[in-house]
Protein backbone atom coordinates (compact mmCIF):
# COMPACT_ATOMS: atom_id res chain seq x y z
CA UNK A 1 0.00 0.00 0.00
CA UNK A 2 1.38 3.29 -1.14
CA UNK A 3 2.15 5.44 1.69
CA UNK A 4 -0.20 8.19 1.56
CA UNK A 5 -3.06 6.09 1.31
CA UNK A 6 -1.82 4.41 4.02
CA UNK A 7 -1.86 7.61 6.48
CA UNK A 8 -5.01 8.20 4.97
CA UNK A 9 -7.08 5.04 5.76
CA UNK A 10 -5.35 5.60 9.22
CA UNK A 11 -6.80 8.87 9.76
CA UNK A 12 -10.52 7.98 9.21
CA UNK A 13 -9.74 5.03 11.24
CA UNK A 14 -8.44 6.82 14.10
CA UNK A 15 -10.76 8.20 17.12
CA UNK A 16 -10.65 11.84 17.01
CA UNK A 17 -11.03 14.54 19.57
CA UNK A 18 -14.16 16.01 18.19
CA UNK A 19 -16.41 13.58 17.86
CA UNK A 20 -18.08 15.65 15.25
CA UNK A 21 -15.00 14.91 12.32
CA UNK A 22 -16.36 11.30 12.49
CA UNK A 23 -20.39 12.24 12.86
CA UNK A 24 -20.15 14.75 9.88
CA UNK A 25 -17.59 11.77 7.72
CA UNK A 26 -20.45 9.70 8.45
CA UNK A 27 -23.16 12.17 7.16
CA UNK A 28 -20.64 12.38 4.35
CA UNK A 29 -20.53 8.82 2.96
CA UNK A 30 -24.63 8.18 3.66
CA UNK A 31 -25.02 11.37 1.53
CA UNK A 32 -23.21 9.93 -1.55
CA UNK A 33 -24.87 6.41 -0.98
CA UNK A 34 -28.15 8.22 -0.91
CA UNK A 35 -27.31 10.41 -4.16
CA UNK A 36 -25.83 7.78 -6.10
CA UNK A 37 -28.76 5.26 -4.78
CA UNK A 38 -31.00 8.46 -6.00
CA UNK A 39 -29.76 8.56 -9.58
CA UNK A 40 -29.42 5.21 -10.64
CA UNK A 41 -33.07 4.61 -9.56
CA UNK A 42 -34.35 7.75 -11.00
CA UNK A 43 -32.34 6.83 -14.37
CA UNK A 44 -33.73 3.15 -14.41
CA UNK A 45 -37.09 4.71 -14.42
CA UNK A 46 -36.81 6.93 -16.70
CA UNK A 47 -35.21 4.39 -19.19
CA UNK A 48 -37.60 1.84 -18.19
CA UNK A 49 -40.64 4.43 -19.25
CA UNK A 50 -39.14 5.18 -22.42
CA UNK A 51 -38.25 1.44 -23.35
CA UNK A 52 -41.83 0.00 -21.83
CA UNK A 53 -43.63 3.10 -23.77
CA UNK A 54 -41.77 2.57 -27.30
CA UNK A 55 -41.90 -1.42 -26.70
CA UNK A 56 -45.95 -0.87 -26.58
CA UNK A 57 -46.40 1.42 -29.13
CA UNK A 58 -44.49 -0.32 -31.31
CA UNK A 59 -46.39 -3.39 -30.73
CA UNK A 60 -49.23 -2.28 -30.94
CA UNK A 61 -48.99 0.15 -34.22
CA UNK A 62 -47.56 -0.14 -37.35
CA UNK A 63 -43.84 1.33 -37.90
CA UNK A 64 -44.80 3.28 -41.40
CA UNK A 65 -48.46 4.20 -42.51
CA UNK A 66 -49.82 5.31 -46.31
CA UNK A 67 -52.82 7.33 -46.19
CA UNK A 68 -54.56 9.92 -48.69
CA UNK A 69 -53.20 13.53 -48.56
CA UNK A 70 -56.73 14.76 -48.73
CA UNK A 71 -57.88 12.08 -46.65
CA UNK A 72 -60.38 10.64 -49.00
CA UNK A 73 -59.89 6.92 -48.37
CA UNK A 74 -57.85 4.88 -50.71
CA UNK A 75 -59.85 2.97 -53.68
CA UNK A 76 -58.66 -0.13 -55.42
CA UNK A 77 -56.32 -0.72 -52.70
CA UNK A 78 -56.17 -4.71 -53.24
CA UNK A 79 -53.46 -4.54 -56.13
CA UNK A 80 -51.93 -1.18 -54.35
CA UNK A 81 -51.63 -3.38 -51.18
CA UNK A 82 -49.72 -6.09 -53.26
CA UNK A 83 -47.26 -4.00 -55.41
CA UNK A 84 -46.30 -2.38 -51.83
CA UNK A 85 -45.69 -5.94 -49.97
CA UNK A 86 -43.00 -6.78 -52.34
CA UNK A 87 -40.94 -3.20 -51.69
CA UNK A 88 -37.38 -3.89 -50.31
CA UNK A 89 -37.05 -3.49 -46.12
CA UNK A 90 -41.42 -3.90 -46.01
CA UNK A 91 -42.14 -6.89 -43.95
CA UNK A 92 -45.86 -7.01 -43.29
CA UNK A 93 -48.94 -4.65 -44.41
CA UNK A 94 -52.65 -4.89 -43.68
CA UNK A 95 -55.82 -2.32 -44.55
CA UNK A 96 -57.33 -0.67 -42.57
CA UNK A 97 -60.69 1.50 -42.26
CA UNK A 98 -61.05 3.83 -39.02
CA UNK A 99 -64.19 5.87 -38.03
CA UNK A 100 -64.90 7.55 -34.47
CA UNK A 101 -67.87 5.90 -33.19
CA UNK A 102 -70.33 6.10 -30.12
CA UNK A 103 -70.45 2.60 -28.62
CA UNK A 104 -73.59 2.08 -26.01
CA UNK A 105 -75.31 -0.63 -24.27
CA UNK A 106 -77.93 0.51 -22.67
CA UNK A 107 -77.64 4.02 -20.49
CA UNK A 108 -73.75 3.71 -20.60
CA UNK A 109 -71.81 5.00 -23.44
CA UNK A 110 -68.20 5.60 -24.86
CA UNK A 111 -67.12 6.97 -28.23
CA UNK A 112 -64.25 4.92 -29.49
CA UNK A 113 -62.50 4.59 -33.16
CA UNK A 114 -63.14 1.59 -34.83
CA UNK A 115 -61.02 0.07 -36.84
CA UNK A 116 -62.43 -2.41 -39.85
CA UNK A 117 -59.43 -5.30 -40.35
CA UNK A 118 -58.64 -8.06 -42.25
CA UNK A 119 -57.44 -10.25 -39.08
CA UNK A 120 -55.08 -12.20 -40.48
CA UNK A 121 -52.76 -9.05 -41.80
CA UNK A 122 -53.41 -7.37 -38.44
CA UNK A 123 -51.94 -9.46 -36.97
CA UNK A 124 -48.39 -9.04 -39.02
CA UNK A 125 -48.61 -5.27 -37.86
CA UNK A 126 -49.66 -5.41 -34.19
CA UNK A 127 -50.41 -7.47 -31.28
CA UNK A 128 -53.61 -5.62 -30.19
CA UNK A 129 -55.16 -9.18 -30.68
CA UNK A 130 -52.41 -11.19 -29.00
CA UNK A 131 -53.76 -10.55 -25.62
CA UNK A 132 -57.34 -11.17 -24.40
CA UNK A 133 -59.13 -11.07 -20.85
CA UNK A 134 -61.89 -12.91 -22.55
CA UNK A 135 -62.85 -14.25 -25.03
CA UNK A 136 -60.81 -14.30 -28.71
CA UNK A 137 -61.11 -12.57 -32.44
CA UNK A 138 -61.51 -16.11 -34.10
CA UNK A 139 -64.98 -14.86 -35.31
CA UNK A 140 -63.65 -12.12 -36.81
CA UNK A 141 -62.01 -14.46 -39.72
CA UNK A 142 -65.04 -15.87 -40.49
CA UNK A 143 -67.94 -15.02 -42.23
CA UNK A 144 -70.79 -14.17 -40.36
CA UNK A 145 -74.48 -15.92 -41.75
CA UNK A 146 -77.16 -13.51 -43.21
CA UNK A 147 -79.13 -12.40 -40.07
CA UNK A 148 -76.52 -12.86 -37.61
CA UNK A 149 -75.48 -9.85 -35.47
CA UNK A 150 -71.55 -9.33 -36.29
CA UNK A 151 -68.71 -9.47 -33.90
CA UNK A 152 -67.29 -6.83 -32.34
CA UNK A 153 -63.21 -6.79 -30.19
CA UNK A 154 -63.17 -4.06 -27.53
CA UNK A 155 -60.31 -2.74 -25.57
CA UNK A 156 -60.20 -4.03 -21.51
CA UNK A 157 -60.90 -0.08 -20.11
CA UNK A 158 -63.42 0.64 -23.20
CA UNK A 159 -65.19 -2.39 -22.26
CA UNK A 160 -65.37 -1.83 -18.56
CA UNK A 161 -66.61 1.98 -19.43
CA UNK A 162 -70.18 0.35 -20.69
CA UNK A 163 -70.14 -2.39 -18.73
CA UNK A 164 -70.21 -4.77 -21.46
CA UNK A 165 -68.67 -8.56 -21.26
CA UNK A 166 -68.24 -11.24 -24.21
CA UNK A 167 -71.37 -12.25 -25.16
CA UNK A 168 -73.22 -9.27 -24.72
CA UNK A 169 -74.85 -6.82 -27.54
CA UNK A 170 -73.81 -3.43 -27.99
CA UNK A 171 -74.87 -0.80 -30.10
CA UNK A 172 -72.76 1.46 -32.84
CA UNK A 173 -73.78 4.41 -33.95
CA UNK A 174 -71.50 5.83 -36.62
CA UNK A 175 -71.33 9.65 -37.81
CA UNK A 176 -71.70 8.62 -41.42
CA UNK A 177 -75.35 8.24 -41.81
CA UNK A 178 -78.04 8.68 -44.54
CA UNK A 179 -79.16 12.02 -46.18
CA UNK A 180 -83.07 11.96 -45.62
CA UNK A 181 -85.65 15.01 -46.50
CA UNK A 182 -84.85 15.37 -42.65
CA UNK A 183 -81.40 15.59 -42.41
CA UNK A 184 -78.65 13.68 -41.85
CA UNK A 185 -79.28 10.55 -39.93
CA UNK A 186 -76.64 8.68 -38.15
CA UNK A 187 -76.33 4.98 -38.90
CA UNK A 188 -76.80 2.35 -35.90
CA UNK A 189 -76.22 -1.33 -35.73
CA UNK A 190 -76.08 -3.96 -33.33
CA UNK A 191 -72.66 -5.97 -32.62
CA UNK A 192 -71.77 -8.74 -30.24
CA UNK A 193 -69.00 -8.77 -28.19
CA UNK A 194 -66.33 -11.86 -29.08
CA UNK A 195 -63.44 -11.00 -27.15
CA UNK A 196 -61.70 -8.21 -25.01
CA UNK A 197 -58.41 -7.50 -25.67
CA UNK A 198 -55.76 -5.88 -23.06
CA UNK A 199 -52.68 -4.17 -24.16
CA UNK A 200 -51.86 -2.31 -21.18
CA UNK A 201 -51.88 0.66 -23.22
CA UNK A 202 -54.36 2.91 -22.11
CA UNK A 203 -54.27 4.86 -25.24
CA UNK A 204 -55.60 1.76 -27.16
CA UNK A 205 -57.41 -0.28 -24.06
CA UNK A 206 -59.87 2.76 -23.70
CA UNK A 207 -60.76 4.09 -27.12
CA UNK A 208 -60.53 0.96 -29.85
CA UNK A 209 -62.43 -1.97 -31.43
CA UNK A 210 -62.19 -4.51 -34.38
CA UNK A 211 -64.87 -5.58 -36.89
CA UNK A 212 -64.42 -7.37 -40.32
CA UNK A 213 -63.59 -4.35 -43.03
CA UNK A 214 -66.25 -5.43 -45.05
CA UNK A 215 -68.58 -4.80 -41.73
CA UNK A 216 -67.07 -1.55 -41.60
CA UNK A 217 -67.64 -0.54 -45.00
CA UNK A 218 -71.13 -1.20 -45.21
CA UNK A 219 -71.12 0.93 -41.51
CA UNK A 220 -69.60 3.67 -42.91
CA UNK A 221 -71.13 3.65 -46.43
CA UNK A 222 -67.56 3.23 -48.14
CA UNK A 223 -67.93 0.42 -50.28
CA UNK A 224 -64.25 -1.73 -51.27
CA UNK A 225 -62.41 1.61 -49.76
CA UNK A 226 -59.59 1.96 -46.74
CA UNK A 227 -58.46 4.88 -45.35
CA UNK A 228 -54.97 3.50 -44.17
CA UNK A 229 -52.31 0.91 -45.04
CA UNK A 230 -49.96 0.29 -42.69
CA UNK A 231 -46.49 -1.38 -42.35
CA UNK A 232 -43.92 -3.34 -40.63
CA UNK A 233 -40.44 -2.82 -41.88
CA UNK A 234 -37.28 -4.08 -41.08
CA UNK A 235 -35.44 -1.32 -39.30
CA UNK A 236 -37.40 0.82 -37.26
CA UNK A 237 -34.69 3.42 -37.64
CA UNK A 238 -34.79 3.94 -41.04
CA UNK A 239 -38.89 4.37 -40.77
CA UNK A 240 -38.58 7.48 -41.91
CA UNK A 241 -36.90 7.02 -45.25
CA UNK A 242 -38.40 3.38 -46.13
CA UNK A 243 -41.87 5.28 -45.80
CA UNK A 244 -40.54 7.69 -48.36
CA UNK A 245 -39.68 5.04 -50.71
CA UNK A 246 -43.48 3.23 -50.05
CA UNK A 247 -44.80 7.06 -51.06
CA UNK A 248 -42.75 7.49 -53.76
CA UNK A 249 -44.09 4.20 -54.85
CA UNK A 250 -47.68 4.74 -54.40
CA UNK A 251 -48.19 7.63 -57.09
CA UNK A 252 -49.18 10.70 -56.34
CA UNK A 253 -51.58 12.11 -54.14
CA UNK A 254 -50.51 9.68 -51.38
CA UNK A 255 -48.22 10.62 -48.16
CA UNK A 256 -47.00 8.25 -44.83
CA UNK A 257 -46.14 8.97 -41.77
CA UNK A 258 -44.31 7.16 -39.06
CA UNK A 259 -44.14 6.15 -35.13
CA UNK A 260 -41.05 8.79 -34.81
CA UNK A 261 -43.46 11.86 -36.31
CA UNK A 262 -46.36 10.19 -34.30
CA UNK A 263 -44.57 10.14 -30.93
CA UNK A 264 -41.85 12.54 -31.19
CA UNK A 265 -43.60 14.92 -28.51
CA UNK A 266 -43.60 11.85 -26.25
CA UNK A 267 -40.29 10.20 -26.44
CA UNK A 268 -39.00 13.95 -26.68
CA UNK A 269 -40.33 14.86 -23.40
CA UNK A 270 -39.14 11.57 -21.89
CA UNK A 271 -35.23 12.32 -23.12
CA UNK A 272 -35.71 16.09 -21.04
CA UNK A 273 -36.96 14.45 -18.20
CA UNK A 274 -34.44 12.36 -17.87
CA UNK A 275 -32.04 14.96 -18.67
CA UNK A 276 -33.58 16.99 -15.87
CA UNK A 277 -33.84 14.43 -13.50
CA UNK A 278 -30.37 13.93 -13.62
CA UNK A 279 -29.09 17.42 -12.99
CA UNK A 280 -31.81 17.80 -10.02
CA UNK A 281 -30.80 14.41 -8.24
CA UNK A 282 -27.10 15.22 -8.71
CA UNK A 283 -27.72 17.97 -6.54
CA UNK A 284 -27.54 15.45 -3.64
CA UNK A 285 -24.32 13.88 -4.50
CA UNK A 286 -22.92 17.74 -4.71
CA UNK A 287 -24.63 18.07 -0.97
CA UNK A 288 -22.42 15.06 0.10
CA UNK A 289 -19.60 16.48 -1.77
CA UNK A 290 -19.59 19.89 0.46
CA UNK A 291 -19.92 17.51 4.11
CA UNK A 292 -16.42 16.18 2.46
CA UNK A 293 -14.85 19.28 1.77
CA UNK A 294 -16.11 20.27 5.28
CA UNK A 295 -15.05 16.87 7.32
CA UNK A 296 -11.68 17.18 5.67
CA UNK A 297 -11.64 21.38 6.38
CA UNK A 298 -11.87 20.40 10.26
CA UNK A 299 -9.63 17.65 9.57
CA UNK A 300 -6.56 19.05 8.68
CA UNK A 301 -7.37 22.10 11.53
CA UNK A 302 -7.49 19.35 13.74
CA UNK A 303 -4.30 17.47 12.58
CA UNK A 304 -2.23 20.47 11.82
CA UNK A 305 0.48 19.35 14.51
CA UNK A 306 0.82 15.95 12.61
CA UNK A 307 1.34 17.33 9.38
CA UNK A 308 4.01 19.60 10.80
CA UNK A 309 5.43 16.79 12.48
CA UNK A 310 5.50 14.74 9.32
CA UNK A 311 6.44 17.39 7.12
CA UNK A 312 9.74 18.03 9.72
CA UNK A 313 10.14 14.33 9.06
CA UNK A 314 10.89 14.78 5.53
CA UNK A 315 7.48 14.39 4.14
CA UNK A 316 7.31 16.64 1.18
CA UNK A 317 4.00 18.71 0.43
CA UNK A 318 2.97 16.75 -2.12
CA UNK A 319 2.51 13.99 -0.30
CA UNK A 320 0.84 15.58 2.53
CA UNK A 321 -1.70 16.72 -0.03
CA UNK A 322 -2.19 13.31 -1.92
CA UNK A 323 -3.07 11.89 2.32
CA UNK A 324 -6.21 14.19 2.19
CA UNK A 325 -7.09 13.70 -1.30
CA UNK A 326 -6.71 9.67 -0.93
CA UNK A 327 -8.97 10.65 2.23
CA UNK A 328 -11.97 12.06 0.24
CA UNK A 329 -11.44 9.46 -2.61
CA UNK A 330 -12.22 6.93 0.23
CA UNK A 331 -15.15 8.22 1.45
CA UNK A 332 -16.93 9.04 -2.05
CA UNK A 333 -15.59 5.08 -2.77
CA UNK A 334 -17.50 3.85 0.53
CA UNK A 335 -20.36 5.97 -0.10
CA UNK A 336 -20.48 5.19 -3.85
CA UNK A 337 -20.03 1.55 -3.50
CA UNK A 338 -23.70 1.18 -0.94
CA UNK A 339 -25.16 3.85 -3.18
CA UNK A 340 -24.52 1.51 -6.55
CA UNK A 341 -25.72 -1.32 -4.30
CA UNK A 342 -28.85 -0.16 -2.62
CA UNK A 343 -29.98 1.75 -6.11
CA UNK A 344 -29.29 -1.84 -8.36
CA UNK A 345 -30.82 -3.74 -5.71
CA UNK A 346 -34.22 -1.49 -5.71
CA UNK A 347 -33.84 -1.24 -9.34
CA UNK A 348 -33.95 -5.15 -9.83
CA UNK A 349 -36.63 -5.78 -7.86
CA UNK A 350 -39.12 -3.17 -8.71
CA UNK A 351 -38.05 -4.90 -12.40
CA UNK A 352 -39.03 -8.12 -11.26
CA UNK A 353 -42.17 -7.49 -9.18
CA UNK A 354 -43.76 -4.29 -10.43
CA UNK A 355 -44.51 -3.15 -7.08
CA UNK A 356 -45.17 0.46 -7.89
CA UNK A 357 -48.61 0.76 -9.50
CA UNK A 358 -49.84 3.43 -12.06
CA UNK A 359 -52.89 5.26 -13.08
CA UNK A 360 -53.04 4.14 -16.87
CA UNK A 361 -55.21 7.44 -17.41
CA UNK A 362 -52.49 9.45 -16.05
CA UNK A 363 -49.52 7.49 -17.51
CA UNK A 364 -50.69 5.27 -19.88
CA UNK A 365 -48.90 2.42 -18.69
CA UNK A 366 -50.29 0.62 -15.36
CA UNK A 367 -46.95 0.06 -13.00
CA UNK A 368 -43.70 1.95 -12.96
CA UNK A 369 -41.52 0.36 -15.10
CA UNK A 370 -37.59 -0.09 -13.94
CA UNK A 371 -34.50 -0.77 -16.41
CA UNK A 372 -31.19 -0.48 -14.90
CA UNK A 373 -28.84 -0.21 -17.37
CA UNK A 374 -24.66 -1.09 -16.58
CA UNK A 375 -23.94 2.45 -18.47
CA UNK A 376 -25.79 4.48 -16.25
CA UNK A 377 -23.82 2.65 -13.15
CA UNK A 378 -20.41 3.76 -14.50
CA UNK A 379 -22.01 7.84 -15.35
CA UNK A 380 -22.86 7.93 -11.77
CA UNK A 381 -19.84 6.45 -10.47
CA UNK A 382 -17.52 9.03 -12.73
CA UNK A 383 -19.72 12.07 -11.61
CA UNK A 384 -19.63 11.19 -7.76
CA UNK A 385 -16.29 10.26 -7.78
CA UNK A 386 -15.62 13.45 -9.75
CA UNK A 387 -17.62 15.95 -7.58
CA UNK A 388 -16.25 14.57 -4.01
CA UNK A 389 -12.24 14.88 -5.73
CA UNK A 390 -12.65 18.31 -6.67
CA UNK A 391 -14.61 18.89 -2.84
CA UNK A 392 -11.21 17.59 -1.46
CA UNK A 393 -9.18 19.68 -3.96
CA UNK A 394 -9.45 23.08 -0.95
CA UNK A 395 -8.50 20.98 2.06
CA UNK A 396 -5.61 19.06 0.31
CA UNK A 397 -3.99 22.05 -0.53
CA UNK A 398 -4.71 23.96 3.05
CA UNK A 399 -2.75 20.98 4.20
CA UNK A 400 -0.04 21.21 2.25
CA UNK A 401 0.95 24.84 2.89
CA UNK A 402 1.16 23.85 6.52
CA UNK A 403 4.46 25.46 7.81
CA UNK A 404 6.06 22.90 10.45
CA UNK A 405 7.76 25.25 12.33
CA UNK A 406 4.72 27.83 13.20
CA UNK A 407 2.75 24.56 14.17
CA UNK A 408 5.01 23.20 16.39
CA UNK A 409 6.06 26.91 17.67
CA UNK A 410 4.20 26.21 21.32
CA UNK A 411 4.21 22.66 21.08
Amino acid sequence: MRFELFVAARYLRAKRRQAVIGLITVISVIGVAVGVASLIIALAITTGMRRDLQNRLLSSTADVDLLRSMNDGIQNWEPLLQRLRKLPHVTAAAPGLYEPVLISRGSLAGGAMLKGIVPRDERTISNLLSHFTSGSAAELSQPTPVGITPPLVLGYDLADTIGAKVGDTVMVTSPQGDLTPYGLIPKYQRFRVVGIFHSGFYQYDSSFGFIRLKTAQQLFGEPDVISIISFKVDNLYNAGKIGREIQKSAGPGFTTTNWMQQNRQLFGALQEEQIVTFIIIGLIVCVAALNILIALTMMVMEKTRDIAVLMSMGVEPGQIRRIFLFQGFLISVVGTFFGLVIGYTISLLGQHYHFIHLSAQVYSIDYLPFAPRMMDGVLVTALSLGVSLIATLYPSSSAARVLPAEALRYE
